[in-house]
């Protein structure tokens, strides 16, 4: 028998069904990025969770260990609610009422003030006809002029709100899941792993896990104690709103400078409307904020989250305006942990390049 030669693929033919596959897998992946969605964020979830539970499940089954999370989490959820409830709802009241005030403010104050000294004419405001114009802007551009209409979108919107339900339900069952089950899913991706490769690509995963985390907690750390400095002062201050922007600070420090910027610009905006240009309390408002942003600067972040991730200020700052130029807000939010692993990835090849035959010139 006569065998003859296989038919040799010329290489640049490799490369292109090779990049062929990779553009026909992310569109696809693309296609069904509504299905993904659930499990990505059951997986993020899971990858917070595995280490509670990892340490756990030394004392008890794995199982066990993910309900005690799942349940202690659950307790700490109502807590809270119970606790910030009542404080909330009494903030919500304030912004109610803080709308008219505002108008009044401009009515009195601020127009009076811009007509002075920038030599314009500006009319007064009604609070009867901004809420006018609110109801024919949500009508136009709504399509709720009818009772047809309207049903549509009620329905639509109770769609959503099931689809809604559904992903909130479906996510902590993927969740238990992935966490059930994730050492053996470790052992499986790592034994797909190349052999040649097998124990860089575990070094460099640990390096990725071990920044990513202590990011992660250590800006958790910091969000809470910085929305409790914030809401605290400005609670002193006597500031209306002031646990809502307070907390909504605190939470909004995780994109870099951005908790700090809002929070400042709508401490100030209420301050006038409810203490009028008094220097002392605007002062007050200014200062609690430098307070926090001193001590997110000089004590939190050295000592919550130091150099973990070994980006400077230069690059942080970078890595954020080039989030939100690509991906918008969610890009924002995602920029300082991706660009963790970058640097870990950088750090590899960086290595990798000034102990090769290249650059040893051999």
């Amino acid at each position: 028998m006569i065998f003859k030669p296989m038919l040799k693929i010329d290489p640049f033919f490799r490369r292109l069904a090779f990049l062929l596959f990779w553009v026909i897998l992310l569109y696809v992946l693309f296609l069904l990025r509504s299905v993904l969605t659930p499990f990505i964020v059951a997986f993020v979830f899971a990858y917070m969770l595995n280490p509670l539970v990892s340490w756990l499940n030394r004392f008890i089954g794995r199982g066990l260990a993910i309900v005690l999370v799942y349940v202690f989490g659950a307790l700490l959820a109502f807590g809270l609610l119970v606790w910030l409830l009542p404080m909330l709802y009494r903030q919500v009241l304030l912004i109610w009422d803080f709308v008219p005030q505002m108008v009044n403010w401009y009515n009195q104050t601020g127009r009076m003030f811009v007509n002075r000294y920038a030599g314009t004419n500006l009319g007064t405001l009604d609070f009867n006809m901004l809420s006018d114009i609110f109801v024919s802007y949500v009508q136009s551009n709504y399509q709720v002029s009818d009772a047809q209409t309207f049903l549509k979108k009620a329905l639509s919107s109770g769609l959503g709100a099931v689809n809604a339900l559904g992903l909130i339900v479906m996510v902590p069952i993927l969740t238990f899941y992935f966490l059930y089950d994730w050492q053996n899913r470790l052992k499986t991706w790592q034994q797909a792993i190349p052999l040649a490769y097998q124990n860089k690509v575990t070094q460099i995963a640990k390096d990725c896990d071990k920044a990513l985390m202590s990011f992660a907690k250590g800006q958790v750390s910091v969000m809470v104690l910085l929305g409790f400095i914030y809401a605290i002062q400005l609670q002193l201050i006597g500031l209306n709103l002031g646990l809502i922007i307070g907390i909504s600070a605190g939470v909004a420090s995780f994109v870099p400078y951005l908790g700090f910027g809002l929070g400042i610009l709508s401490a100030l905006i209420v301050g006038v409307v409810q203490f009028g240009l008094d220097p002392l309390h605007l002062g007050l408002i200014i200062g609690a904020f430098l307070v926090g942003q001193a001590m997110e600067g000089y004590v939190l972040q050295p000592l919550l989250l130091g150099d973990k991730i070994g980006l400077s200020a230069l690059w942080v700052i970078f890595s954020v305006l080039a989030g939100a130029s690509l991906f918008g807000f969610i890009g924002m939010l995602i920029a300082l942990p991706v660009s963790a692993v970058i640097n870990v990835l950088f750090r590899h090849t960086y290595d990798a390049y000034i102990s090769s035959d290249y650059y040893l010139n051999r």
